[in-house]
């Protein structure tokens, strides 16, 4: 069991899905991990679903605004900020994007939308009464990573405004010789991966969600049936463990990784 009342500024502390359809994907997931979903209603009529684990939350689901129609779900990472308004003043400077300016969602937490000097979105979130408490453990958010053209860029980026630092391993995986790493507080809280330029049309610069499971290949298979669709097939990561990349049925991207 991996409970968590706080994060240290930089570590991903929520994800959510934007998708058309709030109910099909809570559907979804919750058959896949187990979920019991909450439904709060909001001011503006809509609902905020809240993903759980034995009480615990794990990640919201989201309706989709209208000049977002037509436009496949995707899920949101959210990197823990003290102050949202003070770590949104240095966006700028650092060379990146505030999208949307900080607000407050409702009675959850204060937020902003960004974008990274090479092109990846990602949120801030200063929780109130919403983050990820249950993470690390089989139907929670176990990992995020960052697919970037220029990791130097980016890992500098982060490194102003959110004060993590980037180090670099030796790995032993064929693909790459090394990987680098965010650590906030002397913990590794994400990971960054290079994305070729000739793939950036089909992969543009993002953040990857990924979740825990007990057997990658039966999650697959479950998701499959479930109506996802599979990208990257199960495989062996060595020294990591065994993972998938899928869409669900409205096309949000997420990853699987079980070991």
């Amino acid at each position: 069991m991996a409970v968590f009342d706080t994060y240290t500024q930089g570590t991903p502390n929520w994800v959510e899905l934007v998708t058309p359809d709030q109910r099909g994907a809570a559907e979804f997931y919750g058959a896949l991990f187990g979920w019991q979903m909450v439904e709060n209603p909001l001011d503006d009529g809509h609902v905020y679903i809240v993903g759980s684990l034995q009480g615990d939350a794990v990640a919201g689901i989201t309706f989709q605004l209208p000049e977002l129609a037509g436009h496949p779900a995707f899920w949101n990472v959210f990197l823990a900020a003290d102050d949202v308004d003070a770590v949104a003043a240095r966006v700028g400077p650092a060379g990146g994007v505030v999208e949307a300016e900080p607000f407050d969602f409702f009675d959850f937490g204060r937020t902003a939308r960004i974008q990274d000097p090479t092109g990846a979105r990602v949120g801030l979130w200063q929780p109130r009464s919403t983050q990820t408490v249950r993470a690390n453990e089989p139907g929670t958010p176990i990992w995020n990573e960052l697919l970037t053209p220029d990791i130097g860029r980016a890992s500098q980026f982060y490194s102003d405004v959110l004060g993590v630092s980037a180090d670099t391993h030796p790995v032993p995986w064929a693909t790459v010789p090394t990987y680098t790493t965010f650590s906030s507080a002397g913990r590794q809280v994400a990971g960054v991966a290079p994305v070729a330029d000739g793939a950036l049309e089909e992969a543009p610069p993002h953040w990857n969600v990924y979740f825990n499971v007990v057997d990658a290949d039966e999650s697959v298979a479950q998701a499959e049936a479930l109506g996802a669709k599979l990208i990257v097939p199960a495989y062996d990561l060595e020294g990591t463990g065994r993972m998938a990349t899928l869409t669900d049925p409205h096309g949000a991207l997420f990853c699987l990784m079980a070991g």
